[in-house]
């Protein structure tokens, strides 16, 4: 751990800055999934199934099926444009592109590229989340201003999922193999971390792996926030995430240092 903390510097930041130009030159690309996303979820479940599921109880509150899985999506964007920017991106600019070998050459560090993947992840969580926030916003699903906590909150989960995709990332040994935590981790929390429905459905075993789950505890404070809640599970599912993201990144950091230098 100390090791890990006493190489990096202030470098990670130019990985940062490559990828985010890399990001620029192909914005438009980037830009229509996290927009349009929001809108196919909120039109195939909100007003479809929303018509038979009218209203669901959640923490003695009756809110509309639209308005419960609204705030859910924005968790789940953030999920996925982090996890996969760590596992899927981060291999191929690793594997295939040799980019990781390139800025080796330079004065950076191992540590210093890992963070500085992470670190873009987690930015483009806060992109992927901001965007679907305005568009969520636009249907008049977001109590404000609590809802703008939302929007820091996008960087902190983001670089949690980061650090755990990244763990990933360290051990695979081809990117085909990616769709095991995907079909093994990514699945099972989108379908059963209350983004769909309460939790309180479930059978009591599985509500308590359920509450383990990283998606779960983002989706009960985006959840909170977007109904204008400010409730001592925020703190608690927050401190949660934060702990589970830096030991994440940590181990991350760690493992593809490993690899790297193998």
């Amino acid at each position: 751990m100390k090791n890990v903390l006493h190489n990096i510097s202030w470098r990670a930041w130019r990985v940062w800055q490559r990828n985010y130009d890399v990001y620029r030159a192909t914005w438009k690309v980037n830009f229509i999934p996290p927009l349009l996303e929001p809108l196919l979820f909120l039109f195939a479940f909100g007003f479809g199934l929303g018509q038979m599921v009218k209203s669901v109880d959640y923490g003695g509150m009756e809110v509309s099926y639209l308005r419960f899985i609204a705030p859910g999506l924005i968790a789940v964007a953030v999920m996925n444009h982090s996890f996969f920017e760590t596992t899927y991106a981060s291999f191929v600019r690793m594997y295939y592109q040799k980019t990781f070998d390139a800025i080796l050459s330079t004065p950076l560090t191992v540590e210093d590229i890992i963070l500085g993947e992470m670190l873009w992840a987690a930015t483009k969580s806060l992109f992927a989340g901001t965007i679907m926030m305005g568009v969520i916003t636009a249907f008049g699903l977001l109590d404000y201003p609590h809802s703008l906590l939302i929007i820091p909150l996008t960087m902190v989960a983001g670089f949690t999922f980061a650090g755990i995709g990244m763990c990933f990332t360290a051990i695979v040994k081809g990117i085909e193999m990616f769709n095991f935590p995907v079909f093994l981790f990514i699945t099972p929390m989108f379908l059963f971390s209350s983004v769909f429905f309460p939790l309180s459905v479930l059978p009591g075993w599985a509500q308590t792996v359920a509450k383990c789950l990283p998606l779960t505890q983002l989706v009960t404070i985006v959840r909170d926030l977007a109904f204008g809640r400010v409730t001592p599970d925020i703190f608690l599912n927050l401190l949660w995430l934060v702990l589970l993201g830096a030991v994440c990144s940590t181990a991350g950091i760690v493992m593809m240092k490993k690899r790297l230098l193998k």
